[in-house]
């Protein structure tokens, strides 16, 4: 089952080149041939889906149709062609203010939001308290909203729709505004959301944002999608377009417009091949997402084209450039005789040291000298890891060490005995 499921989806605008002033114009114009009117095609057979739990990021140059799609997925416009399809409650940050009456104050507005939303009064009564202050607005909950700033009503309005437990939330350009501060509770507001299981449409031209985030990356041009997948592809492609080269060859020669380009790379003889690797969660469920000090298990699926002696099994995992860790079956004194036809291996995490952000994970099989691969998948299988409560949050591991006070005047770390 997807969150949500783009089906084929076209929008069409009519463009009036030209106003009619009077009702003798208009009634001229109405005879007119249908020339004088411009179409322009928003969206052109766009389809994709985004599974629960998902955070896709939605990039693109102005016009390309980015507000168009999410507005498509709120229902606030409907399709000229296609099926869009949306399991969950929605909750939406479209653009500053959008949903505030102006004569309301943030208080009434607060209920208001969340009615149209669905939400028992009751359960906006629990919460209220949380969404003024995450807001910053504890002054100003009872003044008109026509006399917030932009930012005020900005931050009112992601206070709102990350605290009425959406299934879904779409948001635009949310960490543009606000001071320092502000950005670093949204922050840590999404990445709560997500460890919660929330799916999450992010529209920005933040691309930092977009890989902080998101588990994919759809590029929109022109309407068209040209490529989704693993965000630091498609952010790597979209830069290139940026720096003038042509949509086309952005995605590379070998890669076919609209097809997402592939994460990672691939190489091996293939006497042995991983044909499955997946990253499971606690209850043994696939995901891209975890939190620090939860488990993780990688499960590696493999076929043996004929019988193959000693191979060497390993993962990799790797924070941008930077390998982390790489575990292997011969280092960690699991040896493996032989192997032939089809078998599953898995290595198991008990606590996940990582520190939140975004990492990438390798998997191989190679020969008994770990020199020749029979299948190399390199930083093929991103994921994202989020905070858990109190855990670290600068770096990138847990060293899950402690703080003690040895008292007055006496040093926390004792002197090293002499010699003497």
């Amino acid at each position: 089952m997807s969150a949500i499921v783009f089906d084929g989806i076209s929008k069409r605008f009519v463009i009036h080149h030209e106003r009619p002033r009077s009702l003798q114009a208009l009634l001229r114009h109405l005879f007119r041939p249908r020339g004088w009117r411009e179409q322009f095609w928003a969206l052109r057979d766009v389809s994709f889906a985004v599974a629960p739990g998902e955070a896709l990021g939605i990039i693109g140059a102005n016009g390309s149709g980015k507000s168009t799609l999410l507005k498509l997925a709120t229902r606030l416009l409907a399709p000229t062609a296609g099926r869009v399809v949306v399991d969950g409650r929605v909750a939406a940050l479209l653009e500053l203010g959008a949903g505030f009456h102006p004569e309301l104050t943030g208080r009434d507005n607060i209920y208001l939001n969340a009615s149209i939303l669905g939400i028992p009064r009751r359960r906006v009564d629990a919460c209220f308290g949380d969404i003024v202050a995450f807001a910053g607005l504890e002054r100003f909950v009872d003044t008109p909203v026509k006399r917030y700033s932009s930012g005020m009503q900005a931050r009112l309005g992601f206070a709102v729709a990350v605290h009425v437990d959406p299934d879904i939330l779409l948001l635009v350009e949310v960490l543009a505004v606000g001071d320092l501060q502000f950005q670093e509770r949204c922050r840590e507001r999404i990445h709560a959301l997500l460890a919660a299981g929330r799916t999450v449409l992010l529209v920005s031209h933040d691309l930092a944002a977009v890989g902080e985030f998101c588990t994919r990356v759809l590029w929109l041009h022109e309407g068209r999608v040209r490529a989704l997948g693993a965000p630091e592809a498609v952010i790597s492609a979209y830069r290139r377009f940026q720096r003038g080269a042509p949509a086309d060859e952005a995605l590379g020669a070998e890669e076919p417009p609209g097809e997402a380009p592939e994460h990672g790379r691939r190489w091996g003889s293939g006497e042995i091949q991983l044909v499955a690797v997946e990253l499971l969660d606690g209850q043994g469920r696939p995901t891209q997402r975890f939190t620090t000090g939860a488990p993780l298990t990688v499960r590696l699926r493999y076929r043996a084209t004929r019988r193959v002696r000693k191979p060497v099994f390993g993962i990799a995992i790797y924070a941008g450039g930077l390998q982390l860790a790489g575990p292997n079956t011969r280092v960690d004194g699991y040896a493996l005789d032989e192997v032939s036809g089809e078998g599953t291996l898995l290595y198991a995490i008990d606590a996940l040291p990582l520190l939140p952000g975004a990492y990438t994970l390798s998997a191989a099989v190679y020969d008994a000298t770990e020199l020749h691969p029979y299948d190399h998948h390199h930083q093929c299988y991103p994921f994202r890891v989020a905070a858990a409560d109190g855990a670290e949050r600068y770096g990138l591991v847990a060293l899950q060490g402690r703080w003690e006070s040895a008292g007055r005047g006496v040093p926390a770390v004792p002197p090293r005995a002499s010699a003497g």
